[in-house]
Protein backbone atom coordinates (compact mmCIF):
# COMPACT_ATOMS: atom_id res chain seq x y z
CA UNK A 1 0.00 0.00 0.00
CA UNK A 2 1.60 3.47 -1.42
CA UNK A 3 -1.31 5.81 -0.23
CA UNK A 4 -0.20 9.37 0.82
CA UNK A 5 -1.38 9.81 4.22
CA UNK A 6 -1.22 13.21 5.84
CA UNK A 7 1.50 13.80 8.87
CA UNK A 8 1.95 16.22 11.76
CA UNK A 9 5.17 15.88 13.19
CA UNK A 10 6.07 18.21 15.83
CA UNK A 11 10.08 18.77 16.32
CA UNK A 12 12.11 19.85 19.31
CA UNK A 13 15.30 21.60 18.35
CA UNK A 14 17.34 23.95 19.74
CA UNK A 15 16.84 27.40 19.23
CA UNK A 16 19.90 28.76 17.21
CA UNK A 17 20.53 30.12 13.51
CA UNK A 18 20.54 28.15 10.64
CA UNK A 19 18.58 24.92 12.70
CA UNK A 20 15.22 25.54 10.36
CA UNK A 21 17.42 25.55 7.01
CA UNK A 22 18.91 22.32 8.30
CA UNK A 23 15.61 21.03 8.45
CA UNK A 24 13.92 22.37 5.41
CA UNK A 25 17.25 21.14 3.43
CA UNK A 26 16.50 17.71 4.46
CA UNK A 27 13.05 17.67 3.22
CA UNK A 28 14.11 19.42 -0.19
CA UNK A 29 17.36 16.82 -1.09
CA UNK A 30 15.04 14.19 -1.05
CA UNK A 31 12.06 15.77 -2.97
CA UNK A 32 9.77 15.55 0.42
CA UNK A 33 7.07 18.34 0.30
CA UNK A 34 6.25 20.78 3.07
CA UNK A 35 2.96 21.44 3.71
CA UNK A 36 2.67 23.86 6.39
CA UNK A 37 5.67 24.63 8.66
CA UNK A 38 5.17 26.96 11.81
CA UNK A 39 7.77 27.47 14.42
CA UNK A 40 7.79 29.33 17.49
CA UNK A 41 10.22 29.36 20.38
CA UNK A 42 9.17 27.35 24.02
CA UNK A 43 8.95 29.70 27.01
CA UNK A 44 11.45 30.15 29.47
CA UNK A 45 13.73 27.91 27.68
CA UNK A 46 16.83 27.74 24.80
CA UNK A 47 14.18 25.37 22.33
CA UNK A 48 11.77 26.11 19.82
CA UNK A 49 9.23 23.44 18.66
CA UNK A 50 8.41 23.11 14.98
CA UNK A 51 5.52 22.03 13.81
CA UNK A 52 5.69 20.18 10.04
CA UNK A 53 2.91 18.70 8.26
CA UNK A 54 3.14 16.54 5.32
CA UNK A 55 2.09 13.74 3.20
CA UNK A 56 3.94 10.57 1.98
CA UNK A 57 3.67 6.98 1.73
CA UNK A 58 4.08 5.01 5.31
CA UNK A 59 7.72 4.34 4.35
CA UNK A 60 8.20 8.40 3.46
CA UNK A 61 7.14 9.82 6.66
CA UNK A 62 9.41 6.72 7.81
CA UNK A 63 12.32 8.20 6.55
CA UNK A 64 11.40 11.63 7.47
CA UNK A 65 11.30 10.73 11.32
CA UNK A 66 14.74 9.02 11.21
CA UNK A 67 16.76 11.59 8.99
CA UNK A 68 15.17 14.20 11.92
CA UNK A 69 16.51 12.01 14.89
CA UNK A 70 19.63 12.67 13.12
CA UNK A 71 20.07 16.35 12.89
CA UNK A 72 22.30 17.52 15.89
CA UNK A 73 20.19 20.16 16.99
CA UNK A 74 16.59 17.64 16.87
CA UNK A 75 16.03 16.55 20.49
CA UNK A 76 13.04 14.89 19.87
CA UNK A 77 10.47 14.11 17.38
CA UNK A 78 6.77 13.22 17.89
CA UNK A 79 5.20 11.54 14.80
CA UNK A 80 2.11 9.91 15.94
CA UNK A 81 -1.62 11.10 15.06
CA UNK A 82 -2.95 11.49 18.52
CA UNK A 83 -2.56 15.33 18.08
CA UNK A 84 -4.63 18.48 19.32
CA UNK A 85 -3.84 20.81 15.77
CA UNK A 86 -5.26 24.12 15.16
CA UNK A 87 -4.74 26.65 12.53
CA UNK A 88 -5.63 30.60 11.75
CA UNK A 89 -6.55 32.56 9.16
CA UNK A 90 -7.78 36.32 8.63
CA UNK A 91 -10.37 37.45 6.15
CA UNK A 92 -10.52 41.10 4.94
CA UNK A 93 -14.32 41.61 3.55
CA UNK A 94 -15.41 45.00 1.95
CA UNK A 95 -17.17 47.39 4.61
CA UNK A 96 -19.70 47.34 2.39
CA UNK A 97 -20.72 43.28 3.41
CA UNK A 98 -22.78 42.54 6.40
CA UNK A 99 -21.26 42.35 9.10
CA UNK A 100 -24.00 40.59 11.60
CA UNK A 101 -23.50 37.90 9.12
CA UNK A 102 -20.25 37.57 8.90
CA UNK A 103 -19.96 37.67 12.81
CA UNK A 104 -22.40 34.71 12.68
CA UNK A 105 -20.60 32.92 10.91
CA UNK A 106 -17.17 33.50 12.57
CA UNK A 107 -18.99 32.40 15.87
CA UNK A 108 -19.75 29.15 14.22
CA UNK A 109 -16.14 28.09 13.52
CA UNK A 110 -14.60 29.70 16.72
CA UNK A 111 -13.89 33.22 15.43
CA UNK A 112 -14.87 36.63 15.53
CA UNK A 113 -14.46 40.05 14.14
CA UNK A 114 -11.26 41.55 15.26
CA UNK A 115 -11.40 44.86 13.39
CA UNK A 116 -13.77 47.01 11.73
CA UNK A 117 -13.02 49.85 9.60
CA UNK A 118 -15.03 52.13 7.11
CA UNK A 119 -12.85 50.38 4.37
CA UNK A 120 -13.00 47.04 5.88
CA UNK A 121 -13.70 44.47 7.73
CA UNK A 122 -11.15 41.84 9.24
CA UNK A 123 -12.55 38.74 10.47
CA UNK A 124 -10.49 35.66 12.48
CA UNK A 125 -10.79 32.45 13.10
CA UNK A 126 -9.09 29.71 14.95
CA UNK A 127 -10.26 25.91 14.92
CA UNK A 128 -9.27 22.52 13.60
CA UNK A 129 -7.77 22.55 9.91
CA UNK A 130 -10.42 21.04 8.02
CA UNK A 131 -12.67 23.85 9.53
CA UNK A 132 -10.92 26.59 8.49
CA UNK A 133 -11.16 25.51 5.02
CA UNK A 134 -14.77 25.17 5.02
CA UNK A 135 -14.64 28.89 6.86
CA UNK A 136 -13.00 30.22 4.16
CA UNK A 137 -15.27 28.40 1.52
CA UNK A 138 -18.72 29.50 3.11
CA UNK A 139 -16.99 32.99 3.42
CA UNK A 140 -16.31 33.35 -0.73
CA UNK A 141 -19.76 34.46 -0.70
CA UNK A 142 -18.60 37.69 1.12
CA UNK A 143 -16.23 38.35 -1.42
CA UNK A 144 -13.27 38.21 0.47
CA UNK A 145 -10.37 40.98 -0.22
CA UNK A 146 -7.62 38.75 1.15
CA UNK A 147 -6.53 36.11 3.16
CA UNK A 148 -3.76 35.24 5.71
CA UNK A 149 -3.81 31.47 6.51
CA UNK A 150 -1.21 30.33 9.60
CA UNK A 151 0.52 26.98 9.59
CA UNK A 152 -0.62 23.90 11.97
CA UNK A 153 0.16 24.14 15.16
CA UNK A 154 0.03 20.77 17.33
CA UNK A 155 0.55 19.59 20.77
CA UNK A 156 0.46 15.72 21.43
CA UNK A 157 -2.11 14.77 23.78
Amino acid sequence: MNENIRRVVSVIVINEASVLSRVTDLFSARGYNIQSLTVAPIPETKYSRLTIVTKGSVRVIEQIVKQLHKLIPVLKVFDHEDFVEKEMALVKFPADERLADIAAICEAYNGKIVNASENAIIAMVADEPQRVTNFLKVTKRYNPKEVVRSGAVALER
